[in-house]
């Protein structure tokens, strides 16, 4: 792999891009580094686990990633789904792993819309009957 591989990835609101070249394993997110940016250790490993089973770390990639919108989790699991995109990008073997895994299925979710005449999307307004 000589040229750097880009992915997208995304969760409710929140976009990923995410930016793999040749290197020796330094994450770049939004300016900041991993620690810094995810501090808690399982955001840090679901971040992580598309390179976990490839076989190692990513000590072989660097990682320059550009998140926006949404909250943590649904970053994390963005960048994860770019992670994953980009690796399986030239090997067929690896898309199969990872669809298997679930790591390539973009979670569809979002927040529904507030509809007019109601409290929310689905609830209603009180009712009174005198």
């Amino acid at each position: 792999m000589l040229e750097e591989k880009i992915a997208t990835g995304r969760r409710k609101t929140a976009v990923a891009s995410v930016r793999l070249r040749p290197g020796t394993g330094k994450i770049d997110i939004n300016g900041k580094g991993l620690e810094v940016y995810f501090p808690l250790d399982i955001q840090q490993r679901t971040l992580l686990a598309p390179f976990e089973k490839v076989g190692g770390g990513n000590n072989s990639y660097d990682m320059v990633i550009r998140v926006k919108g949404g909250g943590i989790e649904a970053q994390t699991i963005a960048i994860r789904l770019g992670v994953a995109r980009a690796l399986s990008e030239d090997d067929e073997k690896l898309h199969h792993e990872f669809r298997g895994l679930g790591y390539l299925t973009r979670d569809s979710r979002k927040k529904e819309r507030k509809k007019y005449g109601r409290a929310g999307a689905r609830k209603r307004f009180q009712f009174s009957k005198r």
